[in-house]
């Protein structure tokens, strides 16, 4: 595996204590982690949990929202806007690389696909929630981030780069996810190409990376579907090169499996690779 490589789960794996929770992961050689708690619980619980990162050389890569703030429910989107603003705190106490979300969903569903996520008037609201959520924290140890989604806004680099710009805050930055932009058959047979794009523009921006795979099916019509690791067409060394061009920390974080045994063969797979 390259040397300075900061690979990790979204899987906290399971375990019993802050302890056994960096040990897993360290021996594993693993070299970062997403935080396993919230600013909801206890403050001591929290600290531990830094405490134990720290020891074993563990990068906090992430602390997740994942709530709906452009939730149509006005009380709903008020408690998601609630929950990141606690989210972030978290980030910004416990030096975390970043604190993520997506932009959101104008709809039923918090990360669901609807025409109206496409409209002026849904942009001009995530940009402005995005900018309420820092200047409520005012963050100095992290940044504020939104992942990369196949069907809201940002869409691909550009639409990203357009987003800093309108949000125009030093704490925002971004949360690189190359397989949720695997949307047309260019990008995917051409992945290498995007890749180099995507780092080449917002490279030095990116905080945090998502690892995992797509796969173009065959059957009508135009179908991708996510997979793991190796079981799809991106060239995954190839991406990770690229970030590790930008930040020699940068952390790979592998997600979307199903039980820790999958996550450590998935594990296994990146570092035969590198």
């Amino acid at each position: 595996m390259t040397l300075n490589m900061r690979l990790g789960t979204s899987s906290s794996l399971n375990h019993s204590s802050p302890k056994e929770w960096a040990m897993k992961h360290k021996t594993l050689g693993l070299g970062t982690v997403n935080f396993p708690l919230t600013y909801e619980n206890d403050d001591a619980l929290i600290d531990e949990y830094v405490k134990e990162a720290k020891k074993n050389n563990l990068v906090i890569a992430e602390v997740g929202v994942w709530r709906n703030t452009l939730d149509l429910n006005e009380d709903e989107r008020i408690k998601a806007i609630k929950y990141a603003v606690g989210q972030l705190e978290l980030a910004d106490r416990i030096g975390s690389r970043c604190c993520v979300n997506i932009l959101g969903a104008r709809g039923s569903r918090w990360d669901g696909a609807y025409k109206d996520n496409f409209t002026k008037e849904t942009w001009e609201l995530g940009v402005k929630t995005i900018q309420e959520i820092i200047d409520e924290v005012n963050p100095k140890n992290t940044y504020f981030t939104i992942e990369s989604m196949p069907w809201m806004f940002p869409t691909g680099p550009d639409e990203y780069l357009q987003l800093l710009e309108s949000v125009d805050r030093d704490r925002f930055a971004v949360h690189m996810d190359i397989f949720n932009w695997i949307t047309t058959p260019r990008r995917y047979f051409f992945n290498e190409e995007f890749i180099s794009e995507c780092f080449e523009k917002l490279g030095e921006h990116i905080k945090s990376c998502h690892l995992k795979d797509v796969k173009m099916e065959d059957d009508y019509t135009l179908f991708f579907r996510e997979t793991s690791a190796g079981n799809g067409g991106i060239n995954i060394k190839h991406l990770i090169k690229r970030g590790l061009s930008f930040d020699e920390n940068m952390p790979f974080i592998i997600e979307h499996l199903s039980t820790d045994e999958e996550y450590l063969n998935s594990v296994a797979y990146i570092k035969a690779l590198m």
